[in-house]
C-alpha cells in the first residue's frame, strides 16, 4: 500500500485528517504510529475543530517540519529553507483545491464549531472531500518530499 493509500485509510479507521498523514508517515519520522498520532491530534477539524488549517495541510507541515526542520533559532538559512517548502506544499494544495483552509474545503460558513466531534458514520464519509484531500496531501509530500514515490 502507498503512504497516499494508507494515509486515506486511517481516515477512514478514525484518524483526524492531520494525524491520517502523521500516522502513514510514522515510521519516515522515527515515532511509533501511536506517538505520531498523539503529537498531530489536536490539528484535526482545522485545529481543534475552529475551522482553520485544513488538517491534511498541517499533516503536510508536521511530515515536513519534522524531515526538513530546524532546532537551531539561529539557523536563519534553514528557517526560510522549511518555510519555502511549506509555501510550496500548501501552494500545491491550495492550486488543487481552490483553499487550504477547512471550512472552505467543507463549505461552511460557522468559522468555529463545538468542540464535540462527528459521529463517523456511512453519510459522515460521504459526504467530506476529507478522505480525497488527505489522498492528494500525501501524494504532494511523496512528490516533493520523497522523490516522488507516490
Amino acid at each position: 500500500m502507498t503512504r497516499p493509500e494508507q494515509a486515506y485509510e486511517n481516515f477512514l479507521t478514525g484518524y483526524n485528517c492531520c494525524q491520517s498523514i502523521a500516522v502513514a508517515y510514522a515510521d519516515v519520522l522515527g515515532l511509533s504510529p501511536e506517538m505520531a498520532a498523539r503529537l498531530s491530534s489536536g490539528f484535526g477539524g482545522g485545529m481543534g475543530r475552529l475551522r482553520e488549517v485544513c488538517g491534511a495541510v498541517s499533516g503536510m507541515v508536521f511530515v515536513a517540519s519534522a524531515v526538513k526542520g530546524y532546532s537551531d533559532p539561529k539557523d536563519f538559512a534553514k528557517k526560510k529553507e522549511l518555510y519555502a517548502l511549506v509555501q510550496k506544499l500548501a501552494g500545491e494544495f491550495e492550486r488543487e483545491n481552490g483553499s487550504i483552509v477547512c471550512r472552505e474545503l467543507l463549505g461552511l460558513q460557522v468559522k468555529k464549531e463545538d468542540p464535540t466531534p462527528s459521529q463517523r458514520d456511512e453519510g459522515y464519509y460521504k459526504k467530506r472531500p476529507c478522505p480525497k484531500l488527505i489522498y492528494l496531501a500525501a501524494q504532494i509530500l511523496e512528490r516533493e518530499l520523497f522523490s516522488g514515490k507516490a
